[in-house]
């Protein structure tokens, strides 16, 4: 049986953990769409996940913010999956 801690290693060897453009990583999720199409649909991703934007709320996140922070990425990932 995987712990926790098996599934962040797995997630480490198959995706990197860095900054990244909100622009970059929405269309890592969602491709074959314009870049700003990509972003609007993340974000309601992220809103409709249960809690998701709370917590990344509680790391600051600003919803004019560029960029996510690593620690947000990993949010993110853990909630919607390696994309």
């Amino acid at each position: 049986m995987m712990t926790e801690s098996d599934v962040e290693s797995s997630f480490e060897e198959e995706f990197q953990f860095r900054s990244y453009g909100k622009g970059e990583l929405a269309m890592l999720y969602i491709q074959g769409v314009q870049q700003a199409s990509a972003v609007k649909e993340f974000n309601v991703w992220i809103r409709k996940f249960p809690g998701l934007e709370q917590r990344l709320m509680e790391t600051g996140m600003n919803r004019t913010a560029r960029k996510y922070t690593p620690l947000q990425v990993r949010l993110i990932v853990k909630a919607l999956g390696i994309p």
